[in-house]
């Protein structure tokens, strides 16, 4: 009987050859495995993401159409697919005509909220703060949400926690960024995707400016343009302010923030009674304020950003008050200095004050027909107006790249993880 021998050294061998094909068996077996899940897993994916909307563009209003309408003419151009979501039956976005954007009115309210915080999409794109604060939340079929301004300024004049759950900020001026940063590192939050891209609407409103002829008026058109609450000119000083611009003899526009005839309609209805239209004055209510800007020679405000839209596009003399505004309820109450929107009318406009009000035709005199302050409002406009003339463009790009980027996760993380860690075993 022949018995066999295995020196140690060949024994040593062969046990490692055999660890080595049990190794390999069980990598082949757990990688079949995995491919099989991919394979099904995969195909819910494929599935998920054939639902998937590439683009939603979400407007709580329909005044902020001017901001996306570039934004969609962009997109549009470039073959993006964009379903624009509506809370204004009369939006103009329905009107519009595209061949890759598609406008829809989904309610308003909660019905409208209701929908959102389900949506399957890519991207949602708004101008509406307190993602995940109060009604809408963050759906768990949205991949990345971005907020772009809808007006020059800080971005902490928002309700506190404004913009705090969103993933990227599209911003127009290095001082927002510093905020965004800061507001973060105060509340440990991740830090946001920010692309300085610009305001598209302004953008729109220099290019409309630019075709406009020279108005001669025979006097004065004098515009008061408030914000709305408890701090807005019209609260504050109403009938008072009306009255001392009536006296001037000049043609006067009001135009009450939008909001003002839903939240101040205590306020607003008796002023309209009390000072009806006539041939010196007029109530405007249009949806788009780049006529009524246009057509007059100063404007009087308080801490609206529509003060920005004024003297950076048009150039034109600006009376501004402070109402005694408090930052309270406002991110900016986290910061000791004012906010930029109420410190820059200070370097750019002439201040009116309740003590003032009867003066207030000198006031309107000296401010047109001074140039003193064309400097500040270059310097104002150069803090907060990045990407003059292509911020559409910026915005589409970024958003096109982001849609490549989020498209190309094809196999799910904790699989790949497991896959590197089955290869990682059989290299040991």
């Amino acid at each position: 009987m022949i018995r066999l021998y295995i020196d140690p050294g060949t024994g040593s061998m062969l046990f490692t050859v055999f660890i080595g094909i049990i190794s390999a068996a069980v990598y082949v077996a757990r990688a079949v495995i995995i491919k099989i899940k991919n394979s099904v897993g995969a195909g819910k994916k494929i599935q998920a993401d054939k639902n998937k909307i590439p683009v939603v563009i979400f407007s709580d209003h329909k005044r902020y159409f001017s901001t996306f309408k570039p934004i969609c003419d962009e997109l549009d151009k470039k073959g993006v697919r964009v379903v624009y979501m509506t809370m204004s039956p009369d939006d103009p976005a329905l009107e519009a005509k595209y061949e890759n954007v598609e406008a829809e009115f989904i309610g308003s309210g909660n019905d409208a909220f209701a929908r959102m915080n389900l949506l399957n999409a890519r991207i949602v794109l708004s101008t509406t703060p307190s993602l995940d604060v109060f009604q809408w939340k963050r759906s768990k079929d949205v991949d990345w949400y971005v907020h772009v301004l809808h007006s020059a300024g800080d971005v902490t004049m928002y309700r506190l926690f404004g913009i705090d759950y969103y993933d990227a900020l599209l911003l127009s001026g290095k001082f927002q960024e510093d905020e965004v940063r800061a507001l973060e590192e105060m509340r440990h939050l991740p830090a946001k995707e920010i692309v300085m891209a610009g305001i598209p609407y302004m953008d729109e409103m220099a290019r409309r400016a630019e075709t406009l002829e020279t108005k001669k008026h025979d006097v004065p058109t004098v515009l008061l343009a408030p914000t709305w609450g408890q701090y807005g000119l019209l609260t504050r000083y109403g009938a008072e302010l009306i009255e001392s611009l009536v006296n001037t003899g000049y043609n006067i526009v009001i135009r009450p923030h939008p909001q003002s005839f839903t939240a101040d309609k205590d306020v607003i209805e008796p002023l309209m009674a009390k000072f009806p239209e006539s041939e010196k004055l007029h109530w405007n209510r249009d949806n788009d304020n780049f006529e009524v800007l246009a057509d007059s020679d100063i404007m009087i405000s308080d801490f609206s950003a529509v003060n920005f839209d004024y003297a950076f596009v048009f150039n034109r003399p600006l009376i501004y008050s402070n109402t005694g505004f408090t930052k309270n309820l406002y991110d900016a109450w986290r910061f000791e200095e004012d906010p930029w929107n109420v410190s820059t009318p200070r370097k750019i406009g002439v201040e009116l004050t309740k003590e003032n009000i009867p003066n207030l035709k000198t006031i309107i005199d000296d401010a047109i027909s001074s140039s003193s302050l064309d400097e500040a409002r270059q310097t104002a406009k150069a803090e907060t107006w990045c990407n003059i003339g292509s911020s559409a463009k910026i915005i589409a790009d970024y958003l096109a790249d982001k849609l490549e980027e989020l498209g190309k996760a094809d196999v799910p993380e904790e699989d790949a993880g497991e896959t590197k860690a089955v290869a990682a075993e059989v290299t040991k």
